[in-house]
């Protein structure tokens, strides 16, 4: 099976709720910048649990977040 590319609207979302830095998306879903970082460059793909945490944090589904491509 081929590897899973997916689109993510993870900048867009931090912005849009009070411009969070990466840091504090981070803090709050309890992960690393550097993946929200990796995130954000389509370089990773979350694991159910991490997508679910951010669309908690972000008030919307996971697939308002990501989208497979």
């Amino acid at each position: 099976m081929p590897k899973a590319e997916i689109r993510n609207q993870v900048r867009r979302l931090r912005f849009d709720h009070g411009e969070m830095t990466q840091q504090q998306l981070a803090d709050r879903i309890g992960c690393t910048r550097q993946t929200i970082i990796m995130l954000e460059q389509g370089r990773y793909v979350p694991s159910l649990a991490l997508a679910l945490r951010m669309a908690r944090v972000f008030e919307v589904s996971v697939d308002d977040i990501f989208e497979l491509i």
